[in-house]
């Protein structure tokens, strides 16, 4: 481990850098491959591509593929809601949140390799992996979110934060690039068919996953130490957020942006976990492969978010955070209105270039603002795990929302249509988060 001063390149890169080893989760199992293979699982189609049936028998209930898996993804966020402020709290008091960054980081990245055995006949464990990667993924980001104010000052942080979402994007891409040739080219490396080099392929990202973030490892501090251990300490996170949850009583202007956070973030990570579910049951690809139109529309969401992560944060240094933050609600507003009426491929593409031209700003943007917004504290931990868990209490009730909707209608797009709601409510509070104190940039 090495000690870097605040604010230093080195220290900044390497937090940076681990956006780059885990987001191979958000795009590879999250986002591409693994809901094309789950696709490909649970739905039976005829010789037309016309859908036949798309039901899953799970504990003795017929449920549409769609409700299934976004039922196990609002429980995995139920679970990381529930133990971020135990965690955070813990890794904060005692001063080791670089220990529980890596636990998370390994449990994740193993049960992502664990999906290799992903299948109908093995429904529970495949599930389980699902489940158990993506508490990894997220509850990890909680503690790496609260390095933020640790390592950067604050005319730093909407950069770096920019930065790590950017590499992110690049280093998925990348993998995700390998993963495709290997698949639709299987016979170059020697496999009979698409079926190994696709389960292959969550082993590489578990893989890609341990290796890079080895790097971002030894060059973080291991935390801000407080205080000793005592026995009342499992229940501090909690008793530091209630805290928390009083304080923002004094503080109007954070008290405002969680608010519209909460809200707008549950449609937006909503619209992100299910685009691909979505893109694979609602379109009509016609005599177009749907596996490499789909990853091919996953590959230009993240090489324009990679853009448009860089121009939200030179934007929001002209006009401030919270205009650009409305701007980019309003956008998805618009474009939820086009999902809801495509049918062909070329419009999805055309959806998918424009979600990632503010997928990555908003994403980015948020985070930054919400760091700049925080009192003068060495407890970040525990404010970045009230941030996370509102953000994972929204994409519960959004995933939830999803799956009812997906299972009473039969049709994602009435789910979309109805999230238009709260990008509407966000953009209403956010307008709200000035008028309180004025936020500089």
């Amino acid at each position: 481990m090495k000690n870097h001063p605040k604010g230093s390149a080195k220290l900044l890169n390497a937090w940076a850098f681990y956006d780059w080893a885990n987001s191979v989760y958000s795009l590879v199992i999250a986002s591409a491959i693994f809901p094309i293979f789950y696709g490909a699982i649970t739905i039976v189609k005829d010789e037309q591509g016309i859908i036949l049936d798309d039901t899953i028998r799970f504990l003795g209930i017929n449920f549409n593929n769609d409700s299934l898996i976004s039922y196990v993804t609002a429980l995995a966020f139920l679970v990381v809601s529930i133990i971020s402020p135990l965690l955070s709290g813990i890794s904060d008091y005692v001063g080791n949140k670089k220990s529980f960054l890596k636990f998370f980081c390994y449990l994740g990245a193993v049960s992502c390799i664990g999906l290799f055995w992903f299948s109908l006949d093995n429904l529970w464990f495949g599930l389980l992996c699902y489940f158990l990667a993506l508490i990894g993924f997220w509850a990890s980001l909680v503690f790496y979110n609260s390095y933020l104010p640790d390592i950067a000052f604050p005319d730093q942080q909407d950069k770096i934060s920019a930065k790590g979402f950017s590499l992110g994007y690049i280093g998925s891409v990348i993998l995700l690039i390998f993963c495709l040739l290997m698949i639709l080219n299987y016979e170059w490396f020697g496999f009979e068919n698409e079926g190994l080099p696709t389960r292959l392929s969550f082993v590489l990202t578990g893989l890609w996953w341990i290796g890079f973030s080895q790097y971002t490892y030894f060059h973080l501090p291991k935390g801000n130490k407080q205080q000793s251990m005592t026995r009342n300490v499992l229940f501090n996170g909690y008793r530091e957020l209630q805290k928390i949850w009083n304080s923002l009583g004094e503080e109007t202007l954070l008290k405002r942006y969680l608010m519209a956070f909460f809200t707008y973030s549950m449609a937006v990570q909503t619209i992100m976990l299910i685009a691909t579910y979505f893109g694979i049951e609602e379109l009509d690809w016609g005599e177009q492969d749907a596996t490499t139109g789909l990853i091919f529309s996953i590959l230009l969401i993240q090489l324009v978010a990679v853009a448009g992560a860089t121009l939200t944060s030179r934007l929001a240094i002209r006009i401030g955070n919270i205009k650009v933050l409305i701007y980019l609600n309003l956008f998805w507003i618009l474009i939820c209105v086009y999902a809801y009426f495509i049918t062909t491929p070329q419009e999805f593409y055309v959806a998918a270039a424009s979600v990632g031209l503010i997928m990555g700003g908003i994403q980015a943007l948020s985070r930054s603002t919400y760091s700049k917004m925080l009192p003068e504290t060495k407890d970040t931990a525990s404010y970045f795990s009230f941030y996370d868990v509102s953000e994972k209490i929204g994409i519960v009730i959004g995933m939830s929302m999803y799956g009812a909707v997906a299972q009473i209608t039969g049709s994602v797009r009435n789910a979309i249509l109805f999230l238009i709601i709260f990008f509407i409510a966000g953009v209403i509070l956010l307008m709200r988060v000035p008028k309180a104190v004025p936020l500089e940039s």
